[in-house]
């Protein structure tokens, strides 16, 4: 049993990938709330959006990332990851939802800071069905994926 670097993107995507499925569990009661009306949409999207505020005593801008930035990131971390450790199946399964990303991010709608769900439209039914479907595919995605990085991990770890 040897540790190789591929070994190790194992290890740090079954870490992470449980952060990722934290991430779609809240995407989903988020909009559970919204749906049933705990939650108004400028609050519900001030959570999922980043934000950006001005701090006056530091003088400095800060940018407080909340929930869509870093889902993306750590899943463009995992390619990247993947990529140099030469898993090219790893790679290309999670390919389609590294363009879905991409194309989402790309086709946000028009705000005056970064962020996908605006909230005059968030309760819209179709967008509010379409954001709640995207939340339980992600998490369907990211289980599958660790229970995939787990049998990845113990391969090659077994094997070399």
């Amino acid at each position: 049993m040897a540790f190789t670097f591929a070994a190790f993107c194992y290890m740090l995507a079954l870490l992470l990938t449980a952060a990722l499925i934290f991430f779609a569990i809240w995407h989903i009661i988020a909009f559970d709330e919204l749906k049933t009306d705990y939650k108004n949409p400028i609050d519900q999207c001030n959570t999922l959006n980043p934000t950006v505020e001005k701090v006056k005593k530091i003088k400095r801008i800060k940018i407080a990332l909340k929930l869509v930035l870093p889902e993306y990131l750590i899943h463009v971390f995992f390619c990247v990851m993947f990529f140099c450790a030469a898993e090219w199946l790893t790679l290309g399964l999670n390919m389609p939802l590294l363009a879905y990303h991409v194309w989402r991010y790309m086709s946000r709608p028009v705000m005056s800071g970064p962020g996908l769900y605006d909230p005059t439209t968030i309760m819209n039914a179709d967008i509010l069905a379409y954001c709640q479907k995207e939340g339980w595919c992600k998490l369907a995605f990211y289980l599958l994926s660790f229970f995939y990085y787990l049998y990845g991990m113990i391969y090659v770890l077994v094997s070399s």
